[in-house]
């Protein structure tokens, strides 16, 4: 699988989180057959005013167009994330 650069411009705005291709993460709202709590990892990341994320979660499902409203970091993401701010 190819793995894509984010785009120069491409830049979080205020409450946006930064995530990344391959990083794990929570729901945090019942989505589209995905309970809350329900892990999972960005599959795509993309946008430059609205930073969404596709991701395929623990119970199959891979559900697009998921952004900070619905998601939160985990693990090594959620460290990461923590430092940066």
């Amino acid at each position: 699988m190819e793995q894509w650069k984010p785009h120069q411009l491409a830049a979080p705005h205020k409450g946006q989180l930064s995530l990344r291709m391959g990083d794990r993460v929570r729901s945090t709202a019942d989505i589209h057959g995905v309970p809350i709590g329900t892990e999972g990892k960005v599959i795509l990341a993309n946008g430059f005013n609205w930073q969404r994320y596709r991701i395929l979660f623990t119970n199959g499902m891979e559900v697009g167009d998921l952004d900070h409203r619905n998601l939160e970091p985990t693990g090594k993401t959620a460290k990461r994330i923590a430092k940066q701010k």
